[in-house]
Parts: C-alpha cells; sequence; structure tokens
C-alpha cells in the first residue's frame, strides 16, 4: 500500500515551528479588540472565536474587547435617530447612551458568549462598569485639533480615569476569557459610553498584556489611506505619529493611533493592527514572523531581526 505523508509532513512542521512561540506565550496575556463591524458577520465572528479557542487552549491568557459602533448606528437610524461622528468618535447624547446599553450589553456581548459556548470556549461577558471595572468620568466639551471652532459636547462619553484590573485578573485566573463591553459609568453611576480602542489599551496596560491586537477591517496600517497595498508591516511610535500628522490616517483610524499610543506607552511590548478579512489573521500574526497587519513597537531597534525581514 502507497501512504502519502505530505499531510503528516505538513501537520508536524506547523507544530513545530509554532512550539516556540507556545513556550514564549503560554501563561502571558494578550488584550484583543474587534470592532462591531466584525460580528454582524456571523462567518467572520466563528472564525474569530475559532482562532482565540486556539490560543486559549495552547495557554495564552485572552481577553477580549468588542465595539459595536456600526449595529448602534442601525439601530438608532431604525429609531429615527440621528448619528454624529467627529473623527472616528460617537456623540453620544441621552436616547444614543440607551441604544449604546442595548446594543453593546444587550447584544452583541450576549452574541459572542454564545458563539464562545457553541466552540467550548469558557467565556464571562462584563462591561467596564462592572465591579468597578472602569472609572470613567463625562468628557467635557473639547476643540477639536486645537481649533477656533466652537467646543464639540460629545454627551455622554467618558474618559478613563483608571482602571481596577482585579475583576479580569480573577477571571483570567479561573481558565475564563472575559468578554468586555466598553460601556461604562462615573461615580454617580451615570453610564457612560467609552471608545472601544481606549478601553483595551486602557486595559491591556493594567493587565501587563504581552500584546495588544485591534482586528479591524483594514488590512492593516497604510501608508496611503486609499490604497491597500499601502500596507505598513511595522513602525515605531515616530513612524505613527509621522503618518498621522501627514494625515495618512483616515478617521476610523485616528482613533486606534491615539489607543496604540497609550498602550506603549502603558508598558504594552507590541501593539498588532489585522483585518479579519484575511483568513486565520490571529493565529498568523501571532505564530509566523511575517505576520498579516501591521506591528508597532517604541522603537524600531526593540524588533528582532526576523521581524524586520521583508517578508513582514
Amino acid at each position: 500500500m502507497i501512504r502519502t505523508t505530505g499531510n503528516r509532513d505538513i501537520v508536524v512542521a506547523a507544530l513545530k515551528h509554532a512550539a516556540p512561540y507556545i513556550r514564549m506565550f503560554k501563561r502571558k496575556v494578550f488584550v484583543l479588540k474587534a470592532g462591531g463591524e466584525l460580528f454582524s458577520d456571523g462567518d467572520a465572528t466563528r472564525a474569530l472565536i475559532e482562532q482565540i479557542a486556539i490560543l486559549h487552549q495552547v495557554g495564552v491568557r485572552v481577553v477580549l474587547v468588542h465595539g459595536g459602533g456600526p449595529q448602534s448606528t442601525e439601530m438608532a437610524e431604525a429609531l429615527g435617530l440621528t448619528t454624529q461622528i467627529i473623527q472616528g468618535r460617537r456623540v453620544t447624547d441621552e436616547s444614543a447612551i440607551e441604544v449604546a446599553a442595548m446594543v453593546l450589553n444587550g447584544q452583541i456581548n450576549p452574541q459572542i458568549l454564545a458563539a464562545c459556548q457553541e466552540l467550548d470556549v469558557p467565556a464571562v461577558g462584563i462591561s467596564g462598569a462592572d465591579d468597578g471595572l472602569i472609572q470613567a468620568t463625562k468628557r467635557p466639551p473639547v476643540r477639536i485639533d486645537g481649533s477656533e471652532s466652537d467646543p464639540v459636547d460629545f454627551g455622554f462619553v467618558g474618559d478613563i480615569e483608571s482602571v481596577d484590573s482585579d475583576v479580569v485578573q480573577t477571571h483570567l485566573a479561573n481558565g475564563l476569557v472575559p468578554v468586555i463591553s466598553p460601556l461604562s459609568a462615573d461615580s454617580d453611576g451615570t453610564l457612560l459610553n467609552i471608545n472601544a480602542d481606549t478601553v483595551a489599551a486602557a486595559l491591556a496596560a493594567a493587565l501587563n498584556a504581552e500584546k495588544l491586537i485591534l482586528v479591524t477591517g483594514a488590512p492593516g496600517i497604510l501608508e496611503n489611506s486609499s490604497d491597500p497595498g499601502s500596507l505598513v508591516s511595522y513602525l515605531d511610535l515616530t513612524g505613527l505619529k509621522r503618518l498621522r500628522d501627514g494625515g495618512a490616517l483616515e478617521s476610523g483610524m485616528l482613533p486606534k493611533a491615539a489607543a496604540i499610543e497609550a498602550a506603549i506607552e502603558g508598558g504594552v511590548p507590541r501593539v498588532h493592527v489585522i483585518s479579519y478579512r484575511v483568513p486565520d489573521s490571529l493565529l498568523l500574526e501571532i505564530f509566523t514572523n511575517e505576520g498579516t497587519g501591521t506591528l508597532v513597537v517604541e522603537s524600531i531597534g526593540e524588533l528582532t531581526a526576523a521581524e524586520q525581514a521583508p517578508a513582514r
């Protein structure tokens, strides 16, 4: 009988290749942030949770922070409400905060937990308001980019004062994957919406995470936002500032750029921006030097030679 060994060889080679990464990242914390756009697609949701399941099974401690922008916009339109977004950040009035609570805590969070249950991922859903996880204050009116125009009141939008990560640490210690809604509250119990990228960055810093991974619809950070082929494979904070100051970052990427800076300045060694549209992008970004998206570090000098290889 003739036996084909090709598939077996591929499996063995893949395991050997992944083994050093598994040893390196076992028991480390990865904070993932995925936007609502991903969770409006059942196949994309399942694909992401399947990859999270593999990370969990090899010992990585995964925290998933989710957004819900498209779903909030859709529900607001169904209710006859107007949605205003300025530089990638949503203006949240009284009606909008009610919509955000329904969508984030009542729709998307349970949807993700259901997908986790289907794939045998032990997960727990919480929000920034649970057990004082995120302490926030209502954002005062601010001028955009230092302009002379009237200050913008973002409404019931919160700025993070501090993070008490004990509740998340407890869930991680119990072998669970925390699935976190960015909705929070101030000391008076007023609900506040906080940008999910901002929450993910603050949590990554508070948890001493090894990585913050921003899962988006874009390929990564682009040199030219209108050219998907202009993907920047790696850069440091200086390079990120250059792109932002040069106007290369579109409005939706601006909050992500701020989150990347906050995470790295908070002690997170590596931040990745990847696309959920690339099959298995999360696993490829973690278990290969080439990756699929953009890797950001504080200084290019911190990258290994393999990470700087042309193929990345």
